[in-house]
């Protein structure tokens, strides 16, 4: 790859320019000759959500198989690179072979990558998750010491890498693939395909995998095992990857913007003008405040996120039924957006944000309460319809209060972003976002196991605070038991910090809603071209 520099842009200094206020041209949409675009970009992020959904589902299969909390904190760091994105994003837009195009310059070696790597941990996935020698639905006889978590971390986090890396690129495309009219549906491709890729990734494994789903729904005759394991479906997808890779490399030919399609001519800015461009916006005293509300603001839900789902597993909830929890709320997830926005597209969006607080705070303790009772309400590995019902209302409320969050932070990035650089901006302002909740979920999961007090049932001096420890327990005929829960502390410092926050946060937020757009609009160093 080559940076790309023409001739006549070379740089001899920069002229600070003063930001100017852009007005927003809206055209009707029209997408006549863009329906096969719009496919493409559908697929392509799609393909985005496999390897988001199959991370997603590891944690289950961890829980099952014995890890720790500790353990599981590690595997988290797996889904930061969505995170951390922005560090690598201006390299992406500036390095490109202009022969084979910008975007696919990136795309194409990225997806074959993300085919091989589906492909060499199909051979290895379950010898690392310590399921060669039990039931991938017991885990009383696996050792937890035959779990490879670091591999296991490295590799999903290079998987989420490239998928985040995919993702920098299929966005930069979307703008010139589709006609200037038409660049609005890249945003509902985007949400849609990878929702669709997630479900693929996650709900659909975690159910395809169970043997108790199959034998149930799909099949005649019962089985021991699911219809597909972890290996079988990676190689599945690895195949995938790298034929529909092939086809659009070779079919689909990438095209220049052109004042024709309605696209804007725009300075490139390579890529040490970039990061000084993000530099100078982070500066800015309304962002550093904005920054620290971002990476802040979730800490509060981090427990309930974080570690619920787990300890209903633990409770002996079936994985593969909470994953299918997802599935009667998939129409709610595409309509919220659509019935939320009309109270965010006003110029206070956060007002939504700072109603929907409270509300999820709420549930968090309803949905504490809920573990705290699971252990009455399941007997025998049976669970009562009803108690399906209570989860499900309980998830989905709070799946309102948590897209009314989302919807209108969404709103307010896109209200105050710079037009004139506004994919930096909104970049920045989108890994600051995905950053704040990724930071809590990894601690709370480091805390879990050393604010739990457990103690063995036959020796009231041994704490099974250790490996060595709980087996003594066991060989001696005891059995470990928890005293008092990690799960319900970390529950009730989220809670008092969450109101501490709200209190701090709110007045803030609205401070910042206050002020005008050009507050929020940065002075770009603008490379001038060369004059003799």
């Amino acid at each position: 790859m080559s940076n790309r520099r023409k001739k006549a842009d070379r740089v001899d200094h920069q002229t600070l320019i003063p930001p100017v206020d852009d007005d927003e041209k809206h055209e009707k949409s029209d997408l006549r000759g863009d329906w096969g675009n719009i496919a493409i970009l559908f697929f392509l992020y799609l393909l985005q959500g496999i390897p988001i959904g199959l991370a997603s589902a590891i944690p289950m299969l961890l829980q099952n198989r014995g890890a720790s909390y500790k353990q599981q904190a590690e595997f988290s760091f797996a889904h930061w690179p969505f995170s951390l994105k922005l560090l690598w994003a201006p390299i992406v837009d500036s390095l490109f072979w202009k022969r084979f195009g910008r975007r696919k310059s990136w795309l194409i070696p990225t997806q074959y990558l993300i085919g091989i790597f589906m492909l060499i941990l199909s051979l290895h996935v379950n010898r690392w998750l310590g399921a060669e020698n039990s039931s991938t639905d017991d885990h009383s006889n696996v050792e937890n010491s035959t779990l490879n978590i670091p591999l296991l971390t490295g590799i999903f986090f290079m998987l989420n890498f490239l998928a985040a890396t995919q993702d920098i690129a299929v966005d930069g495309w979307a703008l010139t693939m589709l006609k200037r009219c038409n660049v609005g549906h890249a945003s509902t491709c985007n949400s849609v395909g990878q929702t669709a890729g997630y479900f693929l990734g996650y709900v659909a494994f975690m159910a395809l995998e169970s043997a108790e789903f199959c034998n149930s729904y799909l099949r005649s005759e019962p089985a021991p095992e699911g219809l597909v394991n972890l290996s079988g479906y990676l190689w599945f997808w690895g195949l995938v990857f790298l034929v529909t890779t092939t086809l659009v490399a070779l079919g689909k030919r990438e095209i220049a913007p052109s004042i024709d399609r309605g696209h804007e001519e725009h300075l490139e800015l390579d890529i040490k003008q970039t990061y000084r461009l993000l530099l100078d916006i982070i500066k800015m005293k309304p962002i550093l405040t904005l920054v620290a509300i971002l990476l802040t603001a979730k800490a509060g839900f981090a427990a309930c996120d974080a570690v619920t789902s787990l300890k209903l597993i633990d409770a002996g909830v079936p994985k593969d039924k909470l994953a299918l929890l997802v599935v009667p709320l998939v129409p709610l997830q595409i309509v919220l957006p659509l019935a939320i926005s009309k109270y965010t597209a006003g110029t206070r969006p956060m007002e939504v944000y700072l109603k929907a607080i409270p509300y999820r705070i709420g549930l968090t303790l309803a949905a504490a309460g809920i573990v705290w009772i699971t252990p009455a309400i399941i007997r025998d590995h049976h669970v009562p319809y009803y108690y399906y019902i209570l989860l499900l209302a309980n998830y989905g409320l709070y799946q309102i209060a948590l897209y009314s969050m989302f919807v209108a932070v969404m709103a307010f990035f896109a209200r105050i972003s710079d037009p004139a650089v506004g994919g930096t901006y909104m970049t920045l302002l989108n890994t600051l976002s995905n950053l704040g909740g990724n930071w809590p979920t990894t601690v709370v999961l480091w805390l879990v196991d050393y604010l739990t007090w457990k103690r063995c049932s036959n020796a009231a001096e041994n704490d099974c605070s250790g490996a060595a420890l709980k087996e003594t327990c066991v060989a001696d005929g005891g059995k470990c038991t928890i005293t008092i829960d990690g799960y319900y502390i970390e529950i009730f410092i989220c809670l008092v910090y969450g109101l501490l926050w709200y209190r701090w946060g709110s007045g803030k937020i609205r401070q910042l809603q206050e002020l005008p757009l050009k507050a929020w609009r940065v002075a770009r160093r603008v490379p001038r071209a060369h004059s003799s």
